[in-house]
């Protein structure tokens, strides 16, 4: 998947981009969604959702896909502003993704509330995965100005 996460909205200024290997790099990860989300004016409660989000998304990423990355970038598509943050892993897919986004499902013994979670406290969800070959998960909170 590449650009930004939204049809239209495109990336404004550099990416960052984090490795994913440690529980050490999750921590890392969500001080920099938060320091971001502080940057572009977003309320306590935008920033609890995203950043709750995000942890639950680099969790994923190491317990279900071995580690990866996560992709932190600011995007904009006319009077919108926003922060898109991608997860990619090269582990075993999802099979089925409607059943991983059902609550309470889980197939590597969590809670089963990652993926749906996640859904519900973005703006915008997308899941590109292909069996064998890694899942990638884009989210996006849009600010209005």
């Amino acid at each position: 998947m590449t650009g930004a996460a939204v049809l239209g909205a495109q990336t404004q200024g550099p990416a960052q981009i984090l490795p994913l290997h440690s529980d050490e790099d999750v921590v890392r990860l969500r001080k920099q969604v938060r320091d971001s989300m502080v940057a572009m004016g977003f309320g306590l409660i935008e920033q609890t959702k995203i950043i709750t989000a995000a942890s639950e998304l680099a969790r994923n990423t190491l317990r279900y896909g071995g580690g990866g990355e996560a992709r932190i970038a600011r995007v904009s598509d006319g009077a919108r502003q926003g922060l898109e943050l991608r997860f990619v892993d090269a582990g075993p897919g999802i099979d089925d993704i409607a059943l991983a986004l059902t609550d309470g499902y889980t197939s590597g013994g969590g809670l089963g509330l990652g993926l749906g979670g996640a859904k519900r406290l973005a703006d915008a969800f997308y899941i590109d995965t292909v069996p064998g070959a890694g899942t990638t998960v884009t989210i996006a909170k849009w600010k209005l100005f």
